[in-house]
């Protein structure tokens, strides 16, 4: 049988890449224009979407950040799954608009927040933070977002609320480790909850998040909301919150009924205190190779250490 070779294309004949993605966009975006009905949410912001806020000095690291492809690959959020490459790959089955954050419990004007309603309602701040994992190693990200503080302000606590409990989506159609058949599925009790005492969750360090690198939150790193608190291990720093309740009794957190020995409610970063299965003494700033000392609180001690004065820290970890 004769085969015959199809005729080869000259370079005037090949599509510009540029022309044909731009042509896919504009295929893309036709669309969507046709399918939503204005005003209706596609459920996703714009990846890499800009989002300007002031830089705060005051509050700032001066060290180099961490590599935006890092912080945004190598992520624990256990909602995706227990490997670090897990958020990134599975991130997209989560809808961060719309939005809503319940504000209730002791307080005297509770109230249900949409997501953009809070960006425009306090002013947003940059803030470089180094944030330590409890199993040694960190980042340093320039944050985007606004002190807890001021949102609890304007709800009014009343005198019974003494801590602050977080709460995290639950939505397995959102979250595919939700589901009990996932492959790694965690067996931690969902919806994820963390908590802080109230003078933490005021502290002036403390930071209910939008954005990060100058771009709205991704969502392997806690889309549309978090909270950052860096004096902390990760896992205090609450993702993708739902509900903000003050309460008169320390809130029994996820990782505490998981594995309390290992994990308990105040986790501040602490060199002199190992996790069971490892030193937390040193740690390893991601992107880098060299080990370097852990510091108390995290670097923080000179801003938060008063709050745990005369407290255990050994006791109460």
């Amino acid at each position: 049988m004769l085969i015959r070779r199809a005729p080869r294309f000259t370079a005037s004949e090949i599509t510009d890449p540029k022309l044909y993605l731009s042509r896919r966009e504009l295929i893309s975006g036709t669309v969507a224009a046709l399918v939503l009905r204005p005003g209706q949410s596609d459920g996703a912001t714009p990846q890499g979407q800009p989002l300007s806020a002031t830089r705060n000095a005051a509050f700032s690291l001066s060290e180099p950040a961490t590599k935006f492809e890092h912080a945004t690959t190598y992520n624990n959020f256990y909602e995706f799954g227990v490997n670090k490459d897990d958020p990134s790959r599975l991130g997209g089955t989560l809808r961060p608009r719309p939005w809503t954050v319940q504000v209730d419990g002791f307080v005297h004007k509770p109230k249900t927040f949409d997501i953009d309603e809070l960006i425009r309602l306090f002013p947003l701040e940059e803030r470089v933070y180094s944030l330590r994992c409890v199993e040694a190693w960190s980042m340093v990200i320039p944050w985007i977002g606004f002190p807890l503080a001021s949102l609890l302000k304007r709800v009014e606590p009343t005198g019974q609320g003494k801590f602050v409990e977080f709460t995290t989506l639950l939505d397995p159609s959102q979250f595919p480790a939700q589901k009990p058949g996932f492959f790694g599925y965690s067996s931690l009790d969902w919806p994820y909850v963390e908590g802080l005492r109230l003078d933490e969750a005021t502290h002036p360090l403390t930071l209910l998040t939008v954005g990060m690198y100058g771009k709205v939150l991704p969502n392997q790193n806690g889309a549309p909301v978090r909270v950052v608190v860096p004096w902390k291990y990760g896992f205090k720093s609450a993702k993708s919150i739902v509900r903000i309740r003050l309460v008169s009794e320390q809130p029994k957190t996820s990782w505490e009924k998981a594995a309390a020995q290992e994990y308990g409610f105040y986790s501040n970063v602490n060199p002199a205190v190992s996790h069971p299965r490892w030193s937390q003494a040193d740690e390893r700033r991601i992107g880098e190779f060299r080990r370097r000392p852990t510091l108390p609180f995290n670097g923080y001690a000179d801003q938060v250490a008063s709050l745990y004065t005369g407290l255990d820290l050994k006791k109460f970890y």
